[in-house]
């Protein structure tokens, strides 16, 4: 690749996901600080005061320069760089923003002192960055379809690990990549499709298929030992600059998921071997921000509770508490605490153990708790206790654990972490009720494990906070 190499003309503008999330999140921010400028400036026009250094000094709070943090805030749904490709989805997260931003700007309307708010300047700022948001969004989504497009991918590898990733790359809208062709050294493959993608070659047919088609990037889905040939092609093509991405990265960066059907039995020892999941200062921040958080939700529980109590009891559905025995960190049996939402009697060892969609068991108040999550309140007092987190994967009990692991890889590694309130797999699928859908969702609590930060909580729980507002629970 020699050629290549002198010319340079597979070089291409390249940007990884986590670059693009920072352009996006740095245009909303700059979209988010014009807007706060536009709405000072109205806000002074409207008072008929002047647009000077008195002006900000002597009327303008220190909190109103947040909003544009607070803002962004409210979007954090939108960071997922599969919505915020596609116009519609960019659309109702921006919407959503904006009643949320409404619905807080008229309680504090209505509850504060006439002249203690600066309510022209608020309304301005969240109408502005509503409309500014959504300019950019449109910019960014036109970028985004530019650098897939730049990105021109080969899969080496067309057996089970490449036909996974290709099916997933084709759920993906919009795509993540310009898929071109596989490449497979089984004569028996070439010149046929895997799922509609052609089986261009073998290796010895790389450099001049890469030369033609302007490939930029290598995607290696090869299992199996490696023949001598198609390992010096390649290290060849990563000098010449093709950039070289595993299947499961390619697969953890499109869905969010780890593929558990495509590991070894030993990925759990080589993926934790250098990073304990939840160990360190991250275990000890973790725990600082699960405390603080946990504190401020029991007061929103002690003021809550009389008034679900009450609905509770003109149901019948007593006792108020709901008590059941799940596995946490490790597998040790803990006490769970809920507000019940099902008839009486329905929820014991007699009964299914998964709750189905429009399961007829919960009552209507219970399915009001479920739509907010209130119903998930008094698991504070297991945070508190340290029996588990707010961000984690969902505790199971025992039962359900025990039929799961016999018939989905890995199942048991969830249990390496505090199972939490709310999750990684909560906020991208939410309820599983078959073992095919409780594979997926291991998949999602794989990922966060292997990857979790305090940023990644921070966000998980932001999300969350939206899909409470969007009444998504079930």
């Amino acid at each position: 690749m020699e050629g290549r190499r002198q010319n340079n003309h597979y070089e291409r503008f390249r940007l990884k996901n986590s670059e693009q999330r920072f352009i996006l999140i740095l245009g909303d921010i700059l979209a988010g600080v014009i807007a706060l400028f536009l709405a000072l400036f109205i806000w002074a026009e409207f008072d008929l005061l002047d647009f000077t250094a008195a002006f900000f000094r002597d009327r303008v709070d220190t909190w109103f320069y947040f909003l544009p943090i607070i803002w962004v805030a409210l979007l954090i749904d939108t960071y997922d760089l599969g919505k915020a490709g596609k116009f519609k989805s960019t659309l109702k997260g921006v919407i959503i923003a904006l009643m949320v931003a409404a619905v807080a700007y008229l309680i504090v309307y209505f509850l504060v002192p006439p002249m203690s708010l600066p309510r022209v300047g608020v309304a301005s700022f969240i109408i502005i960055a509503s409309i500014l948001t959504l300019i950019w969004r449109l910019i960014f989504i036109r970028m985004f379809k530019a650098v897939s497009q730049q990105k021109r991918v080969l899969i080496i590898g067309a057996g089970n690990a490449g036909t996974e990733l290709i099916r997933e790359i084709e759920k993906s809208d919009p795509k993540p990549f310009n898929l071109i062709g596989l490449i497979d050294d089984d004569p028996l493959k070439l010149n046929t499709r895997v799922l509609g993608v052609p089986v261009l070659g073998d290796h010895k047919m790389m450099e001049p298929i890469t030369e033609q088609m302007g490939v930029s990037d290598f995607i290696l889905a090869i299992t199996h030992e490696m023949n001598p040939g198609m390992l010096h092609t390649i290290l060849d093509a990563q000098e010449a600059g093709i950039e070289l991405t595993t299947m499961q990265d390619a697969y953890e960066a499109i869905t969010g998921r780890v593929p558990i059907s495509l590991l070894q039995p030993d990925w759990v020892v080589r993926a934790f071997l250098d990073r304990k999941p939840n160990s360190g200062f991250y275990r000890i921040f973790k725990r600082l921000l699960d405390l603080f958080l946990a504190l401020i939700g029991l007061v929103g529980l002690l003021i809550a509770f009389p008034f679900i109590a009450l609905g509770l009891i003109i149901e019948g559905n007593v006792p108020i508490i709901f008590k059941q025995e799940r596995l946490g960190r490790g597998g040790v049996p803990y006490t769970i605490y809920k507000f019940p939402t099902m008839r009486k009697h329905t929820d014991d060892e007699n009964y299914a153990l998964v709750t189905a969609k429009k399961d007829p068991r919960i009552t209507k108040f219970g399915r009001l708790l479920r739509k907010t999550h209130l119903d998930e309140l008094p698991q504070i007092i297991n945070v508190l206790k340290g029996e588990m987190s707010f961000v984690g994967p969902r505790p199971e009990r025992s039962e359900l654990v025990q039929v799961f692991q016999n018939g989905v890889p890995f199942y048991r590694t969830r249990l390496l972490v505090k199972p939490g309130i709310t999750g990684w797999a909560q906020i991208h699928q939410g309820y599983a009720e078959t073992v095919a859908e409780t594979s997926i969702k291991l998949e999602y609590d794989l990922y966060y494990i292997s990857h979790a930060t305090l940023w990644m909580d921070v966000t998980i729980l932001l999300r969350t906070f939206g899909s409470v507002l969007g009444l998504k629970g079930r």
